[in-house]
């Protein structure tokens, strides 16, 4: 099975439709799968769904599909650093279901493991478990969450073979497994390309099981919020 793609608009060819569910990796700007992210934008597909931690900043990740109306709906955790967002959730034009971070990332991590729910403590209490089962186990009350299962997960690795291994950069690692496990259909972009078995087995973040399609390519990495300390004079 081929792979390796030469461009992002190339590796998603066929896989994009309108109305359709994106699990995306990423945690701020950090380890976001940035050049699938502006060819969804360019493919111009339109009332998506998306579960991400967060939505980008205002010109930049995820936030460039707001720019453009082509969300509809955000599963996330944190929604900070983004006016448009804010912006479109107040007046309605966005729909936002929340998340805690641990919950999202085992949300993905169980529909890829084929797990269809769990319960969990997180939550137990506040508007997080509005309408959703509650069970008590041992005297603790639980709520039931769901598992993510998406049309297509989106993420960014630091190495992969041609079979689709993948090794992520330290913390840019992040929701990026777990993202890649609960799509149907994954596409990973990456930095480097590397033969064939030149990868350590102990090394390999995600197994290329869950990977269908890879591209490499050159990425901004930028940062959200830069600071520095004021040089210090004698």
């Amino acid at each position: 099975m081929k792979k390796v793609y030469a461009t992002a608009s190339e590796a998603l060819e066929g896989l994009l439709h309108d109305g359709m569910f994106i699990a995306a990796g990423g945690f701020g700007l950090c380890g976001i799968p940035e050049l699938l992210i502006a060819a969804i934008r360019d493919a111009g597909t339109k009332d998506l769904t998306i579960a991400s931690n967060n939505c980008g900043v205002d010109d930049f990740g995820l936030g460039i599909l707001l720019q453009t109306r082509q969300i509809r709906k955000m599963i996330s955790s944190y929604v900070g650093e983004n006016a448009e967002f804010m912006r479109q959730y107040l007046s309605g034009e966005l729909e936002l279901e929340f998340n805690p971070q641990g919950t999202l990332a085992e949300r993905m991590r169980a529909g890829g493991s084929g797990i269809p729910g769990f319960y969990t403590k997180t939550g137990v209490g506040t508007v997080i478990a509005e309408g959703k089962e509650v069970k008590t186990f041992d005297g603790q009350d639980y709520i039931l969450e769901r598992g993510i299962v998406a049309d297509l997960s989106i993420v960014k690795a630091w190495k992969a073979d041609d079979t689709g291994n993948l090794v992520f950069r330290k913390t840019a690692r992040n929701f990026n497994p777990p993202a890649a496990m609960c799509g149907r259909v994954c596409v990973a972009e990456v930095e480097e390309i590397v033969p064939r078995g030149s990868l350590d087995p102990d090394h390999i973040h995600l197994p290329g099981i869950y990977v269908h399609r890879i591209v490499q390519g050159q990425h901004e990495k930028r940062i959200e919020q830069r600071t520095v300390r004021k040089k210090e004079t004698a």
